[in-house]
């Protein structure tokens, strides 16, 4: 006697890409990387006091620069593009003060440095990247 198994499924095996679907692959053109503006959370920005010079009670004057680190890989900002990055010093006597600095050829960061006055030597000057974007895309 004979038993028949109906329980395993078969599936038609499948057949290999015809010629137009091998030339169609073959003739699409290397795409250029896309890429994104990165977020603020992207970046590390830290300051570097250059100057400082205190009066007493009257507080100081602070010269500061800033230190900014990319935080994921050099390869995923565009060589190509500008990036302006809006960052508040917080610690003047007077309120925040905003700067922008510009990274290009994802090394090269040109900026100003900045002079804020202190109510008292014991203020600590702190930086915040408020906003980032991209020229040149």
């Amino acid at each position: 006697m004979e038993s028949r198994d109906d329980s395993k499924a078969t599936t038609p095996a499948s057949s290999p890409p015809g010629k137009d679907a091998v030339t169609a692959a073959a003739e699409e053109p290397d795409s250029e990387p896309t890429y994104t503006v990165p977020d603020t959370s992207s970046f590390t920005m830290t300051l570097r006091t250059t100057e400082r010079q205190c009066f007493g009670s009257a507080g100081c004057n602070v010269t500061v620069e800033p230190r900014l680190s990319y935080d994921g890989l050099s390869e995923d900002l565009d060589p190509g593009a500008v990036y302006e990055i809006t960052y508040e010093i917080s610690g003047d006597e007077s309120g925040p003060v905003i700067e922008t600095a510009e990274l290009s050829d994802r090394t090269s960061l040109n900026y100003t440095e900045s002079t804020i006055s202190t109510a008292s030597a014991g203020v600590k000057v702190s930086v915040k990247i408020t906003d980032i974007t991209a020229q040149g895309q």
